[in-house]
């Protein structure tokens, strides 16, 4: 059975534009292969007032974004564009380079509103580092859900309660959204090899008679199954994926795995090779 080793708390930075998020301290030193976890708001908005991340690049990682409310637009230097709507989920794997923009969407800053959804940053292998960039863009209604006894969850990768997401992974990665009644029990198998932790933007929950609440994040132990307790509606991420057991060299939009690698991704950038 897991239990939680260590509870981070999470702390309000702004990003982009100056658009507000929580972000756990340290996190890009914690749990490989995640490098970052960015609740983004919730915010509301008045017209007009929105903002988001224009223009800027990134090389040897995977972004996912999730909206849960409001409503933003991507673009890319690969000629990729999309909406991002409730629900919706966008897998932006930017390999040897990419260059993108993640914005408000236009009727959106229009009306104003609540803007509310998360960024993970997910590490890629050397081998992986330098490959073509890709984007999957998972409409609300092709990103599967189940309900089952008081729990509800959206499996954007991975498996729970008997769903299995069809998304393409670089990695093995297990990203699922719960929410949870009063009174209600989650189950749920993660392979021992897996490393584990759970964020909590809603209520609290408890593991193995710890307490984790709104805004903090836990880290699990080894093992194979998670129960998950909740007194209160409770929403939260369960996030897992392998230790990829290589050196991280990272400065800004850029993860590799030598300083030289990172010198190298800022000069291709700046002499206009970044993308070819």
């Amino acid at each position: 059975m897991r239990r939680v080793n260590h509870i981070i708390p999470s702390h309000t930075v702004l990003e982009g534009g100056g658009f507000k998020v929580r972000r756990p301290v340290a996190m890009g030193k914690l749990m490989s292969p995640f490098l970052l976890l960015d609740e983004m708001g919730p915010v509301d908005y008045g017209p007009g007032e929105a903002v988001g991340a224009p223009w800027h690049p990134h090389r040897g990682f995977e972004t996912v974004t999730y909206m849960l409310a409001g409503q933003m637009q991507h673009q890319d230097s690969a000629g990729n564009k999309g909406d991002l709507n409730p629900g919706d989920v966008q897998w932006m794997t930017a390999g040897r380079g990419i260059i993108h923009s993640e914005e408000p969407h236009t009727e959106f800053q229009k009306k104003g509103g609540l803007m509310h959804g998360f960024q993970i940053w997910i590490n890629l292998p050397a081998k992986h580092k330098m490959m073509q960039p890709r984007y999957q863009e998972i409409p609300a209604k092709m990103s599967p859900t189940t309900e089952k006894e008081g729990v509800w969850v959206r499996v954007v990768a991975g498996e729970c309660l008997g769903v299995q997401s069809s998304i393409d992974t670089m990695v093995p990665i297990e990203y699922i959204h719960a929410k949870m009644n009063e009174n209600s029990i989650l189950e749920k198998e993660i392979d021992n090899s897996l490393n584990a932790m759970i964020y909590v933007f809603g209520g609290e929950i408890i593991i193995e008679n710890k307490v984790i609440k709104d805004g903090e994040l836990a880290l699990l132990s080894d093992g194979e199954k998670i129960v998950i307790q909740s007194k209160m509606s409770s929403d939260f991420l369960i996030l897992a994926g392998p230790e990829l057991n290589e050196p991280i060299a990272r400065h800004g939009p850029f993860v590799m795995n030598t300083r030289e690698e990172i010198l190298q991704a800022f000069s291709d950038y700046q002499n206009g090779t970044f993308v070819n």
